[in-house]
């Protein structure tokens, strides 16, 4: 179980399903986001009219004294609950040690002052449950699925671990080694990994998303225990969390219960934020990373707004018609048309604090890198010069509206949306509001969201090309020290 959480663990549901659908093939890596890509011909499943009924209509919000929000929603189609604790601190809230965000997700489990190491996940697991937990650069979410008759153990065994956490040497330093593999395994042995690492960090470079959110190594590998626990006592606090169960429940003694058991936790007088924003780009940003690839690698990424915003529909229409799946206009000209890349993919990213519209892809064997780069950004101007057709739009409007809907089909799916509505809004969007916005996207706005954020000048471009074979030499090459038998400084561990 514990396997399987720290496998998806690093990142966070970000995405609307239409920006979630491609960023797990972008990354190469399991981020505990589903992954679907559209490969068939038009969606003739059809939606409903905005008058729906919203699954969420019947959702009761209340804040405890201590300031903690609490967000019930009954549901008792199915008796599952799903019961997840948000915490509004992720990633981009580290101010001197990155990667503590991501490390204290791992804490979590190691045990508090009444329940032990991993009894917590043993108690859900033996009753038939799910537990598990994912950090993001804005947020860190715990959640569970379980039976209605286990919902009181789960606030009993959450109040718990956020109220008497162990955090110790004795804790942190299993913990650390094993995020120090997690980053070895899903970065720096991964051309993907290391693709996104470095533009995320040239893009954002004045920014706190630029860091990832596992951490740079050499933080991770000196952070103390002192900063672990003013992390916990500063952005763990009552007021900077929010509790949300959806499912076959009673609202009433629930309530109570989470009263009684969260509510003697303590809030916070201050919860720092940074408030760097995104700098305007003045210029082309390029970077070269040389890693054992069989075919060189492209990645490319834009700024774009951060969630909420007026255009994001507009841009999720876009990257749809541009990368949804094999009926997208870069998969279509650069894999089955001109027969130059293995795959090309890409999306808008949206964030509570910046957004990032991006795009990979990576030539076929014998292909340049700067011949894929070129197909790759003409069919970006093609769109801005001579926009897309009203057929395209209404092809990617039906997708995101299919995608949209079936992904509220879960309580679990329902309890994330809340939470992620509520921490990033202040409230969770109707349904129909949403499908509004989808519906009154035009070819017009597709054509100036692309013309306005997908500009040469503000784009970051990544190259992963294999080292030249004097370089692979050389490195292979034993030292002299190596050979007397000495051991290299910083060698492998």
């Amino acid at each position: 179980m514990q396997n399987a959480r720290r496998l998806t663990s690093t990142f966070g549901p970000g995405l609307r399903p239409a920006r979630a659908l491609q960023l797990g093939l972008l990354l190469g890596l399991s981020l505990g986001l589903q992954l679907g890509l559209y490969v068939g011909p038009a969606v003739s499943v059809a939606i409903a009219s905005p008058e729906l009924e919203d699954p969420v209509d019947g959702l009761v919000s209340t804040t405890l004294e201590n300031g903690l929000r609490v967000h019930l929603l009954e549901d008792h189609h199915t008796p599952v609950v799903a019961f997840q604790v948000w915490v509004n601190a992720g990633s981009a809230d580290e101010s001197f040690y990155t990667g503590i965000a991501h490390l204290f997700e791992h804490m979590m489990f190691k045990g508090s002052k009444h329940v032990g190491d991993e009894v917590h996940a043993q108690l859900i697991t033996e009753r038939g449950g799910s537990i598990n937990a994912y950090t993001s650069r804005d947020v860190t979410v715990y959640h569970e699925d379980v039976t209605t008759e286990t919902l009181p153990l789960v606030i009993d065994l959450e109040a718990e671990r956020f109220g008497n956490l162990v955090i110790s040497p004795e804790i942190l330093e299993p913990e650390r080694a094993v995020v120090l593999e997690e980053r070895r395994l899903r970065t720096e042995d991964s051309p993907d990994g290391l693709a996104f690492e470095a533009l995320a960090a040239l893009a954002w470079d004045a920014h706190p998303y630029r860091w990832p959110t596992i951490g740079w190594r050499s933080n991770v590998e000196q952070v103390p225990v002192e900063e672990c626990r003013k992390f916990f006592d500063t952005y763990y606090a009552a007021n900077n969390l929010s509790v949300v169960v959806v499912g076959d429940f009673e609202s009433e003694p629930t309530l109570a219960r989470i009263r009684k058991r969260f509510g003697k936790l303590e809030p916070a007088k201050v919860i720092p934020r940074n408030t760097t924003a995104v700098g305007r780009q003045r210029g082309e940003r390029r970077a070269e990373i040389r890693f054992d690839v069989q075919s060189p690698m492209l990645m490319a990424g834009w700024h774009t707004p951060a969630t909420g915003h007026p255009d994001g529909e507009a841009l999720d229409v876009a990257s749809t018609i541009l990368s949804g799946g094999r009926t997208g206009r870069l998969y279509r000209k650069l894999v089955y048309e001109q027969e130059k890349a293995l795959y090309a993919v890409g999306g808008y990213m949206e964030m509570n604090r910046a957004g990032l519209f991006y795009a990979q892809a990576q030539a076929r064997p014998g292909v340049s890198i700067d011949e894929v780069e070129r197909l790759f950004m003409a069919e970006i101007d093609a769109v801005a010069k001579n926009g897309v057709s009203e057929e395209e739009v209404a092809r990617a409007r039906q997708q995101m509206e299919v995608s949209l809907v079936d992904g509220l089909g879960t309580n679990h799916a329902l309890a994330a949306r809340i939470g992620r509505e509520m921490v990033a809004y202040g409230r969770v969007r109707p349904l129909e509001e949403r499908i509004a916005a989808i519906r009154a996207v035009t070819p017009a706005e597709v054509q100036r969201v692309v013309q306005t954020y997908l500009r040469p000048e503000s784009r970051t471009v990544i190259h992963v090309v294999a080292p030249p074979p004097t370089e692979v030499a050389a490195q292979a090459a034993p030292s002299a020290d190596a050979g007397a038998g000495t051991k290299a400084e910083g060698g492998a561990r």
